[in-house]
């Protein structure tokens, strides 16, 4: 019989060095792990596993009657993720133990989160790993890898992904955690030694069905067997949820929050030229910070990193000029566009509360200018957000255009017209809502809008630099497309002069 961490199967134990869940990258020495997938079961391909030099096969019952002619020993578990999840920190040598682990999961704020954490331990001399979002990095250095998702990985890339930066000297690791890889069980085998709930807001229902579905499968991050200490954002219901749930289960929390008493509690705040500036009482005492991201969920944030990195035991004075001086891509980046021009930001907000929130701290920049904001939403996914999309925007700023984000496979103008709605349902007499069509020209059309002193927040793609469109992706960054669309309409005034 051999076996894999308590699983048995029939056959000889053969040595395995490696582990994946894709019969096209199998390589010789592999695990196969074949899943239940959407369209077929993943076990039948054991065959072909077999044939690139797979030497045994992970899978349920059913799987095994398929994987049965690949010729290789068969393991057979009831819950075959949660089995590879287990196996892949095993073969790599439980990488995650050798670094120190931080996790954040929430609907907003993860990635500015992790770059405030990683700029941190940098500041205080770390070599540190990232992995999310905007991609998988060592000291800001981005790592080669094949993305099998959007922000983390399966747990054989995962752990493979732990071992390289292992390897590499790192020693410490900052992740976002998604709710798709807790109800997935991609970090299942890693024991984080802090983890952050930034907040919960309506996103991926198309996968989690309910929120309260989407709420449990991030509730998983703050149990004794994937978390060690947890810092929580009480202001949000659903945090405070999470808090009695710790308490019951043993794992230790520390609060932050700007409204109420915590332990890491934001006793003011106010918008400089760049950023904010914050006070925040904290265990070690009275501190202020001056960020250079601005809005109140920037303040938020940037809290919570210090809460998650005094708690693994780094000093304020080490971290506080990395929080002060980060920055992250595509997260209310500015685009300068010189002088006497208007103030543009990218940003990802692509949810009702991300867009508040960014467009409350854009307007924190614009004094006594326009807020114009362009967004639009993705297709295929939760339908159900779009409207209320339109709606937050059209409470917040003077001049809304709506436009395509990622539409995938559904028809863009059927999309905006969503938005579009409720931006008109909530806009007041003198807002300004108008349907800006495609990307390119909804941009242009608010570069041809806005005056010096006013602020232009483009809300939705942030850091991506493709638009997915049918089944293809085509180059798309908001960030050149400003730049090139407001150079274009400079040289073309310039050129209208000197007629």
């Amino acid at each position: 019989m051999a076996s894999l961490d308590g699983c048995r199967a029939d056959g000889n134990g053969p040595a395995i060095t490696g582990i994946t869940l894709d019969s096209r990258q199998v390589r010789p020495g592999d695990l196969y792990v074949g899943l239940q997938g959407l369209h077929a079961h993943g076990a039948r391909f054991a065959g072909s596993a077999a044939e690139s030099g797979a030497v045994a096969v992970l899978t349920d019952e059913h799987g095994a009657k398929l994987a049965v002619e690949a010729g290789v020993p068969v393991v057979i578990v009831d819950d075959p993720r949660a089995a590879m999840a287990v196996a892949a920190a095993r073969i790599f040598g439980h990488p995650s133990d050798a670094m120190t682990m931080f996790g954040i999961t929430g609907t907003n704020g993860k990635t500015t989160t992790a770059f405030l954490v990683e700029a941190g331990l940098r500041t205080a001399g770390h070599h540190v790993g990232t992995i999310g979002t905007i991609g998988f990095r060592l000291d800001g250095d981005e790592l080669p890898s094949a993305r099998t998702t959007v922000t983390t990985p399966e747990s054989p890339d995962l752990q493979g992904l732990f071992a390289a930066m292992v390897e590499r000297g790192a020693s410490d690791v900052v992740m976002e955690v998604s709710s798709h890889a807790l109800a997935l069980q991609r970090v299942d085998g890693t024991c984080f030694d802090v983890v952050a709930f930034t907040n919960l807001g309506r996103d991926h229902l198309d996968f989690h069905k309910t929120l309260d579905d989407y709420f449990e499968a991030k509730a998983r991050l703050f149990t004794p067997d994937l978390a060690r200490v947890g810092v929580i954002n009480v202001d949000d219901p659903r945090g405070r949820q999470l808090i009695e749930r710790m308490q019951a289960n043993g794992v230790r929390a520390v609060t932050t929050s700007i409204h109420q008493p915590s332990d890491y509690q934001v006793t003011s705040w106010h918008a400089a030229a760049t950023g904010a500036i914050f006070d925040v009482n904290t265990p070690s005492g009275e501190r202020t910070l001056e960020l250079s991201l601005p809005g109140e969920f920037n303040v938020r944030n940037a809290a919570m990193a210090l809460a998650m990195l005094e708690t693994a035991g780094l000093a304020f004075d080490d971290v506080a000029d990395g929080l002060c001086s980060a920055q992250v891509p595509g997260r209310m980046e500015r685009v300068d566009l010189g002088a006497d021009a208007p103030t543009a930001l990218v940003d990802f907000a692509h949810t009702p509360q991300a867009i508040a929130s960014a467009l409350d701290a854009a307007r924190s920049l614009a004094d006594s200018g326009r807020l114009i904001a362009v967004l639009g939403a993705g297709g295929d996914r939760d339908a159900v957000k779009r409207g209320p999309m339109g709606q937050v925007a059209a409470e917040r700023a003077d001049i809304v255009v709506i436009t395509d984000d990622n539409p995938r496979t559904e028809d863009p103008a059927v999309i905006r017209a969503a938005v579009l709605e409720g931006a008109h349902d909530a806009a007041d007499d003198g807002i300004i809502v108008v349907d800006g069509g495609r990307r390119r020209e909804a941009i242009n059309e608010a570069l041809r809008m806005a005056e010096a002193g006013d602020v232009i927040c483009v809300l939705g793609k942030g850091h991506e630099t493709g638009q997915h469109i049918g089944s293809e992706v085509l180059p798309f960054d908001d960030r050149e497309v400003i730049r090139n669309e407001w150079k274009t309409m400079v040289q073309q005034t310039e050129e209208d002069q000197a007629r």
